[in-house]
């Protein structure tokens, strides 16, 4: 049993005195809970679950070779600390490979991290001072921002609007935010939009970076994983870029390792020291076992092109299913998400104020599982790593989800 004082000791940042008293319940876990009524209610009934945010193949077989040899070899028992030489080494030919970035230092330029959550979570602390302005777009992965408040940091948000692209929009910041900005979060392919940043974008974002000295920490996590025709673009292959910023990539979306938790961040030499002296006191490395067998699917980055391949296919089934019920729609150039605009009511039915309310709905009436996202306008996110074995069960699943839709008329 928690002695009375208890309670009276828990930091602001959490909540203060009020820790666990006053508890929000957050979308993820409403959903969660709305899909196990609709199961309940529906217990016969297939969920057709478009709203996981991680891949839904295990890891290539090779890649699980090479973690179970490596894991039995006596020498890879030790810390890691800031890491292996042959995980940075590949970390660096990938980055050259896949994205024309030639001649990072794997020993100065990149580190690897225990997941992109992590390191997230992590940089706030090498620059975020109290007064410090983080820059965040909306909707985004909230984790830098909440590091950022952690350290008595503020958030500004970058709206995310589909009249400019889903890119944000600099010249919307004031002069005096500005001035007390520190970092500037982007991510592209973006989450939950689907979004592929360009060549004259990143330019952009340097030239502000200069201008108004912010350090840029670009989210990567999805940057190989692009689709028709589109080349995969890293901020880092810009002209200045490696003098203002950073990079972070992750073997979880682009080679299916999502539970193996492996990463890096790459750039700037001065940031990446940064990070290591914060990481340095925070972990002390990956399992070497785990380095290595990501070195190797760095080293096949064929890997991530079957399982984009995968992706556009899917893409192209829940596009077709989704504009025959009444969406307005565009297959996306990157990420695994489907970024859509929510109806207004069904005919003689329902209406929807909120994308949580339309994705509740989706749950509780079609047993459909989808996010919402009611940041910066109403939309639900689609994402195409469902369950399916082969083209055959994907075509089936996406006709049972627009058979479903079809029941009743959307109006927008």
């Amino acid at each position: 049993m928690t002695v009375e004082y208890i309670q009276r000791q828990f930091a602001n940042r959490i909540g203060g005195a009020k820790f666990g008293m006053e508890e929000e319940i957050y979308k993820f876990e409403k959903i969660k809970r709305a899909k196990q009524e609709a199961m309940m209610t529906y217990p016969s009934k297939e969920l057709i679950d478009l709203g996981v945010g991680e891949p839904d193949e295990m890891a290539d077989e090779m890649v699980v070779q090479v973690l179970a040899e490596a894991a039995g070899r006596p020498e890879n028992r030790f810390y890691a600390d800031n890491g292996v030489p042959m995980f940075k080494e590949a970390a660096a030919e990938y980055m050259e490979q896949v994205f024309g970035v030639a001649g990072l230092d794997p020993e100065t330029e990149i580190i690897h991290t225990i997941g992109l959550k992590t390191a997230l979570a992590m940089l706030p602390a090498a620059f975020i001072n109290p007064g410090d302005i983080t820059l965040m777009p909306s909707p985004c992965y909230p984790v830098l921002g909440t590091f950022t408040q952690y350290y008595g940091g503020e958030v500004i948000d970058l709206p995310l609007v589909e009249e400019n692209g889903f890119l944000p929009q600099f010249n919307k910041l004031d002069v005096e935010s500005l001035k007390k900005a520190k970092l500037i979060y982007l991510n592209y392919p973006n989450n939950p939009t689907g979004a592929v940043a360009t060549t004259a974008f990143f330019e952009e974002v340097v030239a502000f970076a200069k201008e108004h000295e912010l350090i840029v920490i670009h989210d990567a996590a999805y940057a190989a994983l692009v689709y028709d025709g589109e080349t995969p673009l890293s901020f880092l292959s810009i002209p200045g870029a490696k003098e203002v910023g950073i990079e972070l990539h992750s073997l979880s979306k682009s080679f299916n390792m999502t539970g193996w938790r492996m990463g890096f961040v790459a750039g700037n030499t001065k940031l990446v020291k940064a990070f290591a002296t914060v990481k340095d006191n925070q972990d002390s490395g990956q399992f070497i076992a785990i380095q290595k067998a990501a070195a190797y699917a760095l080293r096949h980055p064929e890997i991530t092109k079957r399982t984009a391949d995968k992706y556009a296919r899917r893409f192209q089934l829940l596009v077709d299913a989704l504009r025959e019920c009444g969406f307005e729609v565009s297959k996306p150039k990157g990420s695994f998400f489907l970024y859509v605009k929510i109806p207004k009511r069904v005919e003689n039915g329902e209406t929807f104020q909120t994308a949580e309310d339309f994705s509740q709905y989706l749950l509780k009436n079609h047993v459909i599982s989808a996010v919402p996202w009611d940041e910066s306008g109403h939309y639900i996110r689609f994402s195409v790593t469902f369950q399916a074995e082969g083209v055959g069960e994907e075509k089936r699943v996406m006709g049972e989800m627009k058979r479903r839709l079809s029941t009743v008329d959307f109006i927008f």
